[in-house]
């Protein structure tokens, strides 16, 4: 396993990070819920490979995560591992973030956190928590007590606005999205590794999509054998502002097949970085030309979520990641994450068209989508 310097923090971690949000489930008829047995066996395995960056969350894997990680880190196993967790917005000002970590603690059988996050933040929610007797002011006498080591932050807001957390100089890394098909984070990355914090990309392999078969994503670079996912982590380990890529992974052979991609795969050369950079951007600018995502034509008279709809489409148009894209677009409207209709709920009222300023033929274009995707 390589290891790179974790920003200022004077530690190092592995380039490979587990996420623990993927732990196997239960097999069998009538079994609900998440394997222990086979959890502990995994985040084990990956520990014994050379990982040393564990990170987890209280409402991960309904809640069970935090619990079998704790299971996992006995035995001797919590010293090898720098662990990270998270704080989500829970009620009751301090009092309830206070709660909210003491619960960590007692479900992951530690004494401390290595990396405590404030959970997916926004500029805008920061600004007026930072304010608040709540998070950063539990977290800071939490710090000064020794029940975590560092305070950091993972990030889900406009890139502009990571230059601004960055700069609050209460953070000792950051945890955000960067893959081949994402990044947007690109030019903060390089900030926060220039302002002495740590960097760890979450969704190298793109959230899963980049982890299946892609002719298109497998020509990025002729002549070299490398899978779409393969291709898609070599690409984030290539970055020298990332210390660290967390995959969240699910089987003993993803464990094994990403540690040995870490341990012994050379980083792409500055020829082949830019080779697949100005591919990437290329194909970018295809799927502008299907939608640009700037969601004037919503809302939706039917409640269709045009854009998401558009998203999955070019996933299987320009990238040619199909079954992701269905897979994806079954999603629309049932999983809470996904909001709004799929296209098949147009109505052909013709409202969006008027609005779009690209004059996209929207209502032909969400025909298609339902025919191939749906």
């Amino acid at each position: 396993m390589q290891f790179k310097p974790f920003g200022n923090t004077g530690v190092k971690i592995s380039t490979l990070g587990f996420g623990a949000m993927r732990l196997p489930k239960r097999s069998g008829e009538g079994q609900d819920g998440f394997d222990h047995q086979a959890g502990v066996a995994l985040i084990r395995q990956a520990i014994d490979a050379g990982i040393n960056y564990l990170d987890t969350a209280p409402y991960y894997c309904d809640k069970e995560s935090e619990l079998i990680v704790g299971e996992a880190l006995r035995d001797g196993y919590r010293d090898k591992v720098y662990l990270s967790t998270k704080l989500p917005h829970v009620e009751g000002g301090y009092d309830g973030c206070r709660a909210m970590l003491e619960s960590s603690l007692k479900r992951m059988q530690t004494d401390r956190i290595d990396f405590y996050h404030l959970w997916g933040i926004n500029w805008k929610g920061f600004d007026n928590r930072a304010t608040a007797d709540g998070p950063v002011k539990m977290a800071l006498k939490a710090k000064e007590e020794g029940l975590i080591r560092h305070l950091s932050f993972s990030f889900h807001d406009e890139a502009a606005n990571m230059f601004k957390l960055i700069d609050t100089g209460l953070f000792a890394s950051v945890l955000c999205q960067y893959n081949m098909l994402d990044r947007s984070n690109e030019e903060a990355i390089a900030y926060a590794h220039q302002k002495g914090l740590g960097v760890v990309a979450m969704g190298p392999v793109g959230g899963g999509r980049l982890g299946c078969p892609s002719p298109v994503v497998q020509s990025l670079l002729p002549g070299k054998a490398y899978s779409s996912a393969e291709l898609a982590l070599r690409f984030v380990l290539s970055n020298p502002n990332v210390d660290c890529a967390l995959s969240g992974m699910g089987t003993p052979d993803m464990v094994a097949e990403n540690v040995d991609i870490a341990t012994n795969a050379a980083p792409l050369t500055a020829e082949e970085q830019e080779r697949v950079n100005r591919a990437v951007e290329e194909n970018h600018r295809l799927a502008e030309l299907y939608c640009t995502g700037c969601d004037y034509c919503m809302p939706c008279p039917a409640g269709v979520n045009i854009p998401k709809n558009f998203e999955y489409m070019n996933y299987h148009r320009v990238y040619k990641i199909t079954e992701f894209a269905r897979e994806s677009y079954a999603q629309i409207g049932v999983s809470p994450w996904i909001k709004g209709e799929k296209a098949s709920a147009c109505t052909g009222c013709g409202v969006c068209e008027e609005k779009c300023p690209q004059k996209i033929k929207i209502r032909e274009q969400l025909a298609e989508t339902a025919a191939v995707l749906g």
